[in-house]
C-alpha cells in the first residue's frame, strides 16, 4: 500500500497524522454503487464513521444519502450537499432542538426508538403544522456475534422498541396525527463478519412485517441498517468489502413487497480501509524478553484498542531488520493506551515510522484532547 515514494513524503509531515487513500475510497464507492444498483437498494452513508469534509464530498458524488445520529451530523451532511430528502435521523436520545432542526430541514425520515419519542416528535411537528415521516426502529433481539459494546439489536441494548411494546404502538399511532409511519427500521450492531446473522435478521423482519400486516399497517420503506464488517487483519488482501455476498443474503431471505424500497446505512465498510494512522517512534525500552515501542500516537488518536481491545495491523514503514516482538504503546498517561500487544515488527528504533492500518472509520471521528494533546491532522492522497 505504501510505496517508497509515499513513505519518503511521509517523512516530512509532522506526526501523528491520519492518511487517507482517496483512490481506494473511490474504488470502494464504485463497487458499492455498482452492486447496490443491481438490486435497486438505497444507500445512506453513516456519518458517525468518518465526517471529514473531503470524505463526504467524495461519497456525495455517488448519489448516496446520509445516516445521521445527531443534529450536528445533519448540519454536516447538508453542508456537503447531501439532499435533505435523503437524510435519515437515528439515535436513541434525540433532543428537542435536534428534532426541530430536522423538521425544518425536511429530512427524509426519523428512525424512532421509543414510544415516548413518537409522542415528542408528534408534539413538535404539530407546532410546525407539518407531518413528520418516521420509521419504527424495532429491536429484533438478535445476537450479532460482535463485540458486546457495538451490538445494538439485543433486548438488553438501549436501542429500538422492544417487540412486546408493539401492541401499544398500534393503539398509540391512531392518536398521533402529525406522524406518518412510512418505514420499519432495524440495526443490530457493527463489525459483523458472520453473514448468517443477516439471514436471521431478514427472517425476523419477515415475521415482524407479517405481524404488522395482520394489524393493517404497511411499510413503504424497509431500512436494514448497516453493520457489515471489514478485515482488520489483512487490509491489503481484502481491501474491498464483499458487497455482493452481503446484499445477496437479503435478496435471498427478505420478503419484499412490490412497492417497498430497501435501505442500508453503511459506514465502516465504506471508509475503514482507506485510512491509516501514521506515527513516529519516540522510544524503545524494556528487557530483551518484553520490549515496548513508544510512539507519538495514542488513544487520543485511536481509542478502539483501549475501548474494545480491538486489533489493528501495525507496520514499520522504515525498517527491514530482523523480526522482534513488541508492545506498541502511546504516550498518554494511561496503561490502557496501547495500539497492539505482542506485535511482530522488524527491529524498531527511535525515529521509525509506523502505520496503523484500517483507521478510516472510528478513529479521527472519536479523537480527543485528553492530556491536552493537539488533534492530529488529516492528510489526503490527492494532496501529495
Amino acid at each position: 500500500m505504501f510505496s517508497p515514494e509515499l513513505i519518503q513524503k511521509f517523512q516530512s509531515i509532522k506526526t501523528p497524522f491520519y492518511y487517507y487513500d482517496m483512490s481506494l475510497l473511490e474504488e470502494n464507492l464504485e463497487l458499492l454503487k455498482k452492486i447496490s444498483s443491481l438490486y435497486n437498494y438505497q444507500i445512506h452513508y453513516a456519518l458517525k464513521a468518518n465526517a471529514n469534509g473531503p470524505i463526504l464530498e467524495k461519497i456525495n458524488r455517488y448519489d448516496f444519502g446520509a445516516d445521521c445520529v445527531s443534529g450536528n451530523e445533519i448540519k454536516r451532511a447538508l453542508k456537503y450537499h447531501f439532499p435533505s430528502e435523503k437524510i435519515v435521523f437515528a439515535g436513541v436520545g434525540k433532543t428537542d432542538k435536534e428534532i426541530n432542526f430536522a423538521l425544518r430541514s425536511k429530512i427524509q425520515c426519523f428512525n424512532c426508538e421509543s414510544i415516548q419519542e413518537l409522542h415528542v416528535i408528534n408534539s413538535l411537528a404539530r407546532k410546525y403544522r407539518t407531518i413528520a415521516p418516521v420509521a419504527l426502529r424495532v429491536n429484533p433481539d438478535l445476537e450479532a456475534n460482535t463485540h458486546h459494546y457495538i451490538t445494538t439489536g439485543k433486548k438488553d441494548n438501549k436501542f429500538g422498541i422492544n417487540f412486546e411494546e408493539m401492541e401499544r404502538i398500534q393503539e398509540i399511532l391512531n392518536g398521533l396525527h402529525h406522524i406518518h409511519v412510512q418505514g420499519l427500521h432495524t440495526h443490530i450492531g457493527s463489525q459483523i463478519t458472520d453473514l448468517t446473522v443477516f439471514q436471521k435478521l431478514s427472517r425476523r423482519i419477515n415475521d415482524i412485517q407479517q405481524w404488522f400486516a395482520e394489524k393493517g399497517i404497511h411499510f413503504n420503506d424497509l431500512n436494514l441498517g448497516g453493520g457489515l464488517g471489514v478485515d482488520y487483519y489483512h487490509p491489503d488482501q481484502n481491501r474491498l468489502p464483499e458487497y455482493e455476498k452481503y446484499f445477496q443474503v437479503f435478496r435471498d431471505n427478505l420478503k419484499v413487497q412490490p412497492d417497498q424500497s430497501i435501505h442500508f446505512e453503511l459506514g465502516r465498510a465504506i471508509v475503514a480501509q482507506c485510512g491509516s494512522l501514521i506515527s513516529r517512534v519516540l522510544y524503545v525500552k524494556g528487557s530483551p524478553k518484553h520490549q515496548f515501542v513508544i510512539i507519538d500516537a495514542g488513544m487520543t488518536e485511536l481509542i478502539r484498542p483501549a475501548l474494545y481491545n480491538a486489533f489493528h495491523k501495525i507496520e514499520n514503514l522504515t525498517s527491514d531488520g530482523r523480526p522482534r516482538i513488541y508492545d506498541v504503546v502511546g504516550p498518554v498517561c494511561e496503561s490502557s493506551d496501547f495500539m497492539g500487544k505482542k506485535v511482530e515488527l522488524p527491529e524498531t528504533k527511535r525515529g521509525d515510522l509506523l502505520a496503523i492500518r484500517t483507521t478510516g472509520a472510528y478513529a479521527q471521528v472519536m479523537a480527543s484532547r485528553y492530556n491536552l494533546r493537539d488533534y492530529a491532522k488529516a492528510v489526503y492522497s490527492e494532496e501529495l
